[in-house]
């Protein structure tokens, strides 16, 4: 297996609950806030809310996370790098949607107008 194949297979089984800590401390030390990270989730994903801390309490994996997500029709306008890669250019579709929420919580961090990260012009 390549190391690609294997960093896609550890995306997927990476826990939401695991990860979301540590975007809430990375936008909250910038001065973001809760109620902003999940509109970027929400906008992304379709979930409320109760989705959102239901994902959290199931421990749900990424994979089993985005499958259950209504991925926003204009994600594919999400660009840019991210831990090193261009987000439209990652292959694995599971693995360009969690880079697709990496890409928009760290805009959220770096103070960027939620029209802006939402893509609404």
């Amino acid at each position: 297996m390549n190391t690609i194949a294997n960093q896609d297979e550890r995306i997927a089984k990476m826990t939401f609950a695991s990860v979301y800590p540590h975007y809430r401390s990375k936008i909250e030390k910038k001065g973001r806030t809760a109620a902003e990270l999940h509109q970027v989730i929400n906008w992304l994903t379709g979930f409320d809310n109760a989705m959102i801390q239901k994902q959290i309490d199931t421990s749900a994996t990424f994979e089993q996370f985005f499958k259950a997500a209504t991925l926003n029709p204009n994600a594919h306008l999400i660009t840019g790098l991210i831990c090193g890669y261009r987000v439209e250019e990652i292959n694995n579709p599971l693995t360009q949607q969690v880079r697709y929420l990496d890409k928009l919580v760290d805009e959220l961090a770096k103070g960027r107008k939620m029209e802006k990260i939402l893509r609404a012009g």
